[in-house]
């Protein structure tokens, strides 16, 4: 059984005072093994960013389902939803969203601390995180005190230390530099073999080369996707740049 399940899932909008609906998704299918690394990519517009929110839990499809591992996360009870996210899903966001008045430590603690963690438990789960993430040496730092890399760094460890059934990246490389961006994607692939399951949207066709398979969402549907096989970071660019070239003009993919 897959890890994750979206199942004929349909988000419709509709105006506050009975005005126009729009529809956001319809019927969008795929899924995702466990140990994945996925990219979902589209143009503005085109619903990816409404199946993010879904799949995080912060907004509910109109109708269809999400299983992770089984669970149906759509029927959690709003009393249930941080909890659930706090437990099993890690969020790495374009802003970064870290708390200046916290030390990077500090930043990487908090799900742990909403988990009521003891400190000598978050310490013995953070500093292999941070060896392998390059931070050991600006835990006591503040955000405002290191680079964008580093940032993001401290955002993928906050991510990492609740052991989380799926990342969802959100534009993880935005904000970055082009040398940022290298070594945030050569560690989400690191990442990615040992085991953790990855889903990332991304304008980037650069990011999007480096995820093993990429889904492409049109008009709030599952248009085509790319598995990577045996492409190399090259070849795989090529694929995704020339199937967003058949988006934008509307034409049909071609495995």
């Amino acid at each position: 059984m897959a890890m994750l399940e979206v199942n004929n899932l349909k988000k419709i909008y509709t105006a506050r005072f009975g005005g126009s609906s729009v529809q956001a998704l319809s019927k969008v299918c795929f899924s995702v093994e466990k140990g994945e690394y996925v990219a979902i990519m589209g143009e503005s517009g085109s619903g990816k960013t409404t199946l993010l929110n879904i799949l995080a839990s912060l907004d509910k499809p109109s109708s269809g389902e999400v299983l992770l591992n089984g669970r149906n996360i759509v029927e959690i009870p709003e009393r249930e939803l941080a909890a659930f996210r706090r437990d099993n899903l890690g969020f790495v966001f374009q802003d970064f969203n870290l708390l200046d008045t916290f030390s990077v430590q500090d930043n990487i603690f908090l799900p742990l601390v909403l988990s009521g963690r003891g400190y000598d438990e978050m310490s013995r789960a953070l500093m292999p995180i941070a060896a392998k993430l390059g931070i050991k040496d600006i835990l006591s730092k503040y955000p405002y005190e290191i680079s964008g890399g580093q940032k993001q760094r401290t955002a993928v460890a906050r991510a990492l230390i609740t052991n989380p059934q799926l990342i969802l990246a959100d534009e993880p490389t935005g904000a970055l530099d082009s040398k940022a961006t290298g070594q945030l994607l050569r560690l989400f692939g690191e990442i990615n073999d040992m085991g953790q399951t990855i889903l990332m949207v991304t304008h980037s066709v650069k990011a999007a080369s480096h995820a093993k398979r990429v889904l492409f969402i049109k008009d709030g549907q599952v248009f085509h996707q790319l598995y990577r096989a045996e492409l190399d970071e090259e070849q795989m660019y090529e694929r995704i740049a020339d199937t967003l070239t058949l988006l934008q003009k509307g034409g049909a993919a071609n495995d």
